[in-house]
This record gives structure tokens, sequence and C-alpha cells, in this order.
């Protein structure tokens, strides 16, 4: 008996359409996978043809392109981030100078320099504080901290400052101490402790106003 094309057609249609023919048919993940690879090779294709070279420019300009994103992050290091107003410079715990330089030294003992820096910075501010050149001022900052005792020990506001930077960097900006930064911060810690502060302008006009009216 001839069928005719029509019937022919859904039958064979009806046959395919059974479980047992796509068994190994690819998933919904896989098509869309392989949909997604057929567009990434279409888009290379027009933009190899529509750079000098062909493939070989192309691959050539992307590159280069790594290249130069590479230099950069490695020039400019981790995209610093810092918050909207800097946490306070110490905990909820005081702790005196010399604890704070005795717990840097244990870090810094075993190459823990972020650590290390954080406690030497603690022991800078937490000695002037004790020498009475700050006050004792809960949720002080480290930038703040640095501006402030820089009026009274002139001399050291350079190294003060790059100090609160560098603690601002390891604790904040998630940026990695070295050893030689670690070491700069406890110079400057036993810099500050031999130098005496400057006396106030007024301490030195004094005596001259006072003659001046003695003798009118």
């Amino acid at each position: 008996m001839t069928i005719s094309r029509d019937p022919a057609w859904e039958a064979a249609r009806r046959e395919l359409a059974k479980r047992m023919y796509h068994q190994n048919d690819p998933s919904l993940f896989e098509r869309a996978l392989n949909a997604f690879w057929d567009w990434v090779g279409r888009v290379l294709d027009a933009a190899s043809s529509a750079t000098p070279g062909g493939t070989l420019g192309l691959a050539v300009a992307i590159l280069a392109v790594v290249a130069v994103l590479v230099a950069l992050w490695w020039r400019l290091g981790t995209p610093r981030r810092r918050p909207a107003s800097a946490a306070a410079l110490f905990d909820d715990r005081p702790r005196s100078a010399a604890e704070h330089r005795a717990a840097a030294e244990a870090h810094a003992a075993q190459g823990h320099w972020n650590q290390a820096v954080q406690e030497r910075m603690r022991a800078i501010v937490r000695a002037l504080e004790e020498r009475a050149l700050l006050d004792v001022r809960p949720g002080r900052t480290a930038d703040e901290a640095a501006a402030e005792a820089g009026r009274s020990l002139p001399s050291h506001t350079d190294r003060l400052r790059a100090a609160a930077r560098e603690f601002d960097d390891v604790t904040y900006g998630g940026r990695r101490a070295s050893q030689q930064s670690y070491h700069r911060i406890a110079e400057l810690d036993q810099d500050l402790e031999s130098t005496r502060p400057a006396l106030a302008s007024s301490a030195g006009s004094a005596p001259a106003d006072n003659r001046r009216g003695a003798a009118g």
C-alpha cells in the first residue's frame, strides 16, 4: 500500500519525536553555551576582518590591551578603598605605648608586617598622649593624630603624615606593608621619644613684650 506524502511525513515526525532518539541530545545549558561560543566566533571573525593583519592583527591587539592592563595593575596595585570617615585608631581596650610596641615587635618577629605597622603607629600616638603632647581623645584617627602632633613636633610633620598614610593603607586600603615600611615607623617612634616639643611662639615673645611695657 502506498502512503501519500503528508501522512508519511507526519508518521516520520511522530517516530522521531520519541525519547529514544533524543537521549544523547545536548542539554539546555549546553545549547546555550554553544550558542554563546558561536556568537563569540562571529564577533571575532568580524573583528579580525576589520583589523589590519586579520586574525594575527587581532591577536596582537588583544595581547597589547592585556599587557597594558597588567602594567597598570602592577604599577597602581589594588585600588584603594577608603571609608567615607576613617575608623578610630584604637580599639575599645586601652593599652600603654609600651604594650603597643611589644605587640608590634611580636608581629614583626613573625613577619606580620601589616599588624606590626598598625601596632607601632598606635604606640606612637599613645606615647604622645602619655607625654601630654596629644590629649586623650577616643575616636581619633591616624590622620588627625599626625596633624595634631605635627604642631608640637614640626620637624617630624612629614614623617608623621607618611606613617598615618601607611596605617590607613594597610588598615582600610587593602595594601600590604613591608619590612621597610615597619622599620621607618619604628625609627620615627624612637626619634619622637628623644625630640622635645617646639615652644609656642607666644612664649618667646612674652619677655620682649614685658620689656617694652617696662620701658614704656
